[in-house]
């Protein structure tokens, strides 16, 4: 475990069967099934293998995955979800 605010984009995280998947990525080595509700809706896991994009904040399922960061922090797809919330909260 590390803290995510250490990862910096290009670094290679290993995410473990259970794990939240800190950032946003590509896989770099391994296979899983990804839960990708939160973000989707969708209920089913979707596959991720080698050369997949994956989202932070999303939960790695079976395999072991080697994730290179690209969108860290603000960049993130979350980040931005969030942001765009607040914004409309605001608005009303």
């Amino acid at each position: 475990e590390m803290d995510v605010a250490l990862v910096q984009r290009g670094d290679v995280i290993k995410v473990l069967p259970g794990a939240s998947i800190p950032t946003d990525g590509v896989v770099t080595k391994g296979e899983s099934y990804v839960d990708e509700s939160m973000i989707t809706g969708e209920p089913m896991p979707a596959a991720r293998r080698v050369g997949d994009k994956v989202l932070g904040g999303t939960v790695n399922q079976l395999g072991v995955l080697y994730v290179q960061a690209g969108a860290v922090g603000e960049d993130s797809v979350l980040s931005q979800i969030v942001a765009m919330v607040e914004d409309a909260q605001l608005a009303k």
